[in-house]
């Protein structure tokens, strides 16, 4: 039998476990009314209010995703290895082999879809088959985001709050018109969705129903998203029949780096002709000679070279890095003839974000850089560089490096 004083003991303990309970977290009240004074907005773009209930019923913010600006915090960084890593890090030779391996059986599975794809759009397969990769991994990454928390988050803290907006209404008009269902509906940080990543302001520029079920499915159906990704290239430029790039040796004495930019461009002949040569003897066509091209050299003078088309351009409106760029147009290439770059990446290590931006600052001071202060290595940014080398007697190689940043901040 229990006693009085056990039954007391327990009454005590049940109480004790209630007062130490942590108590269920308070709804954001100003996210919430920030949220529900879109409805004007979602209503004007056609979204239904059963629509726009259901999406954000219970929704709360998710603070811990970067690039937000929340008051009384340091600004948050977006970790985005295109613009972290070095080449050699992130054209992983050990990944880029399994993604071709299995591109090429994919190949085969979808070959009368990307048959379609490649004589409407002009895109080869192994280009949209690479896009595909290095966005989800063919679809076995799933994007770790509710798709409409990260866009209302964004719209609500963000550092690009307009654009958030716009693009949380049209998310809201995409579940209205049913290509997706709400749990389907899954993102990067940044609020890009699908098996190949698209923004919704990007879903309704350039998504097509591929496979003809009335829908613009880029999440489940592998037809659509495709045919959609090759839709962009297309709209953004891209010239059927033109590869996106030829890797190719510097001249044995040398090559100016700092020539290494979109807007030094000169027929591929010509840049054979001032010494440069195809990687594994390939000989070109006289049309691929007379195709227009521009120099990259992701590490300065250290690493590949490549003669960059047209095309290759296009690839980086798709996200604008040059190492998305590489590991695409290499993939796509790997996928026909297996073949790894001829020369190998270095063993440079990458500055601090921090550092790369004290950089862009000092050779904006001396007027030699005119871009953005990012932080990211870019083409600019290196070319850039290479000039103040050239001024400074250093040696030139178009190479963000600790000893050249002491060397700038010794000089100032």
């Amino acid at each position: 039998m229990i006693s009085g004083r056990q039954i007391l003991i327990c009454v005590l303990c049940v109480v004790a476990t209630f007062a130490v309970a942590p108590a269920p977290a308070a709804p954001d009240a100003r996210f919430s009314a920030f949220v529900a004074s879109l409805w004007p907005e979602a209503q004007q773009a056609g979204v239904s209010r059963a629509t726009f209930d259901a999406a954000t019923k219970g929704l709360e913010p998710n603070y811990r995703l970067p690039d937000l600006a929340l008051p009384g915090r340091p600004p948050s960084v977006a970790p985005q290895a295109e613009f972290v890593q070095v080449p050699a890090d992130y054209v992983r030779e050990a990944s880029i082999a399994r993604l071709a391996e299995h591109g090429q059986s994919l190949r085969q599975q979808y070959r009368a879809v990307l048959d379609r794809i490649e004589q409407q759009y002009g895109v080869p397969s192994t280009i949209i088959l690479a896009i595909w990769a290095r966005e989800t991994d063919y679809g076995r990454y799933t994007l770790p985001y509710n798709a409409i928390q990260v866009l209302a988050t964004q719209a609500y803290v963000g550092k690009r709050k307009d654009q958030f907006r716009n693009e949380f209404i049209l998310a809201l008009k995409i579940l209205d018109e049913e290509h997706v269902k709400l749990a389907d509906m899954t993102a990067s940080w940044a609020g890009a969705t699908g098996l190949t990543q698209f923004l919704p302001s990007e879903f309704y520029k350039y998504a097509v129903d591929f496979d003809g079920d009335g829908k613009r499915n880029i999440w489940t159906s592998v037809p659509d998203a495709l045919a959609s990704a090759a839709q962009q290239l297309v709209a953004k430029g891209w010239q059927r029949g033109l590869r996106w790039a030829y890797e190719v040796h510097p001249p044995k004495g040398g090559v100016d780096c700092t020539e290494g930019v979109p807007d030094v461009t000169r027929p591929i002949g010509d840049w054979l002709r001032a010494g440069f040569v195809p990687a594994r003897g390939e000989e070109l066509s006289a049309a691929e000679l007379a195709q227009t091209a521009s120099l990259l050299q992701p590490e300065g003078v250290y690493g590949p070279s490549f003669l960059t088309t047209q095309n290759y351009f296009v690839i980086k409106e798709y996200n604008f890095s040059d190492l998305y760029v590489l590991f695409v147009g290499h993939l796509s290439d790997r996928m026909m003839n297996g073949q790894p770059f001829e020369t190998p990446w270095s063993a440079n290590s990458q500055l601090r974000t921090a550092d790369v931006e004290a950089m862009q600052r000092e050779l904006t001071r001396r007027g030699i850089y005119k871009d953005k202060i990012d932080g990211k290595a870019g083409m600019l940014t290196r070319a850039a560089l290479g000039r103040y080398q050239k001024s400074a007697g250093l040696t030139v190689d178009c190479w963000p490096s600790t000893s050249v940043l002491k060397a700038m901040n010794a000089s100032r």
